[in-house]
């Protein structure tokens, strides 16, 4: 399933955020997006997953034209089909862990709880399942974030910065298992991040302007 952007374009008010993106990620595809910081990746990864409403230009997943859809109809789309690692966790700080990585399959109607184990597993949370957020370190909820955002085996995987609160090995372990995902189960992904060391795991990495999508020439 592929992601397709076309001459993409987003402003707040009369503040231009980023004009004419264009991009195709093939299924199984790795792609990361660099930029300084206020050029709008974030903002492009929201546009991307339906979150953000945009001015100009389409974005469609497996021909399906994302911004002809309503807001239920999004939220069922990304339900099915969408994984997203946020920068700032959005955990439920009334669920244990278990029930945070498991929340995808439940709302599928399809809970899985050894696919929640090998998941914990994945990213280093053994023996961790029964613990509230609130008991949990910056760097131990990005990864609750990164095993929920991948239980349910989505074809689209959007990650905004998903190694910045974490040590660097973890950080490494974490990408190889974001990667690893990714192609087993043929997805198209998206990175955003400032870790030249992140980007230069993908396929490609592209450099966001204010006018567009660019190959980073110093990758």
């Amino acid at each position: 399933m592929s992601l397709v952007i076309e001459s993409l374009g987003k402003h707040y008010d009369n503040t231009p955020v980023f004009s004419q993106v264009d991009l195709t990620v093939a299924a199984g595809e790795f792609i990361a997006i660099i930029g300084e910081s206020g050029v709008g990746k974030s903002s492009l990864l929201n546009c991307m997953a339906g979150l953000d409403e945009w001015q100009s230009g389409r974005v469609v997943h497996d021909g399906k034209d994302i911004g002809a859809m309503g807001e239920a109809q999004r939220a069922h789309w990304r339900r099915a089909h969408l994984g997203f690692v946020f920068q700032a966790f959005h955990v439920l700080p009334h669920l244990d862990v278990t029930q945070n990585v498991g929340l995808p399959l439940l709302l599928l109607g399809k809970p899985d709880p050894s696919r929640v184990q090998d998941m914990l597993a994945a990213v280093g949370l053994n023996g961790m399942g029964d613990r509230l957020p609130s008991q949990l370190s910056g760097g131990q909820l990005q990864r609750v974030a990164i095993a929920r955002a991948l239980v349910h085996r989505p074809r689209l995987l959007l990650a905004d910065e998903p190694t910045g609160n974490l040590d660097p090995d973890t950080a490494a372990q974490v990408m190889s298992l974001l990667k690893a995902q990714a192609a087993e189960n043929q997805a198209a992904m998206v990175l955003v991040t400032h870790s030249r060391p992140a980007a230069a795991l993908a396929d490609r990495t592209l450099l966001l302007r204010a006018d567009g999508l660019y190959p980073d020439t110093d990758a």
